[in-house]
């Protein structure tokens, strides 16, 4: 005979447990407190629903049971307070994290937001991923992050999939440094059919083996970037494929940028079959002078940047812009073909093209 019992932890957690053989099952967190959530993370399916982070508090989902889903209803919210984050944290291995139709996580990044990013007041990272194992986020809705949005560091074999980053709102309110994807010493982590509008790079990949950046929509920011790469404990970025993608109205298109005297290696890099519209700086720019988040002029080899290609990449910039702009050093076994770009004008000083890469400027 098979008994079903339910057990009320408390008006914010409830389990529901089917069968004397199932350890966990499911439960949901809602309200304004965390005071539950060492509970919530034991079951095996956790709901977030309509709930208000305190304060300086994480959500903390670290150290999840291999195979738990996290699903994200109604609408969550985080409450004010200068700190660096994350507001959100999950990690685990086989964790499939998932967004209900009609939800939204509401960063309220206007709180934060003061024109300055990185400067100014202290600002919250929204959400942070060590997801290993063929773990899947999708379908999630990001809203008004104050800060950078994904942090995806140490993570391997994962896939995000239909997320959608709406920060519109900081064109007008001060968003900056918004980036939509960080991704760091990292490993087979695919990013697919998802739509960024933000204020800073849609991705950003500093370090990391395998990355695949597929079929997204990057509004309005600072393009599809490869680093900088340099300068930090993880200097190495091997296999980036950007596919299929359409940038518009961002500051730059496709990009790759290594810091000025720094080391590490920039290797099999895959632009292919991207567009590019309403660009307003450039619509490739790669360079090795990248310093405190400016170009100096002089490129360094530290960084060498081999293996390249970028192929069938079409679309146009503004009349201000520049169509391609290679200032670099240590350059080798770069592969370009089908790059048409109207619009704009070119520009004069490029220099360390690899000959007979088919690369112009």
């Amino acid at each position: 005979m098979v008994f079903i019992s339910s057990l009320l932890l408390s008006t914010l957690c409830t389990f529901v447990v089917a069968s004397p053989l199932s350890k966990r099952d499911s439960c949901t967190l809602s309200g304004s407190s965390l005071s539950s959530l060492s509970t919530v993370k034991k079951c095996s399916s956790i709901i977030i629903k309509d709930l208000s982070v305190p304060a300086g508090q994480t959500l903390d989902l670290t150290g999840l049971t291999s195979g738990t889903t996290v699903t994200f209803e109604g609408t969550t919210t985080f409450q004010y307070k200068e700190w660096a984050g994350p507001l959100i944290s999950i990690s685990g291995s086989k964790i499939n994290v998932v967004g209900a139709s009609g939800h939204v996580i509401d960063g309220q990044g206007a709180k934060w937001w003061d024109g300055l990013g990185d400067k100014g007041k202290v600002k919250p990272k929204f959400v942070k991923l060590v997801l290993t194992g063929k773990s899947e986020v999708t379908g999630l809705n990001i809203k008004n992050a104050p800060h950078q949005v994904f942090s995806i560091n140490k993570c391997s074999d994962l896939t995000i999939n239909g997320v959608t980053i709406d920060i519109k709102d900081g064109d007008s309110a001060g968003g900056h440094n918004t980036d939509g994807f960080d991704v760091g010493s990292s490993t087979n982590v695919v990013i697919q059919g998802c739509t960024v509008y933000n204020q800073d790079d849609c991705i950003a990949v500093n370090s990391g083996t395998t990355i695949k950046f597929l079929n997204n929509y990057c509004y309005n920011g600072h393009g599809i970037s490869v680093g900088s790469v340099g300068g930090r404990s993880d200097n190495t970025v091997n296999g980036f494929w950007a596919e299929n993608n359409h940038v518009l109205n961002s500051a730059n298109g496709l990009r790759i940028k290594t810091v000025k005297g720094a080391t590490g290696s920039v290797s099999n890099v895959n632009f292919i079959s991207n567009k590019i519209s309403g660009i307003k700086s450039y619509g490739i720019v790669i360079e090795g002078d990248y310093l405190n988040g400016k170009t100096t002029g002089t490129a360094t080899g530290g960084v060498p940047i081999k293996n390249l290609v970028m192929k069938d990449i079409t679309g146009s910039v503004n009349s201000a812009a520049k169509r391609v702009k290679i200032l670099v050093k240590n350059a080798s076994n770069w592969k370009w073909s089908g790059v048409s770009i109207s619009g704009g004008s070119s520009y004069s000083g490029c220099s360390g093209i690899p000959t007979g890469s088919g690369a112009t400027c």
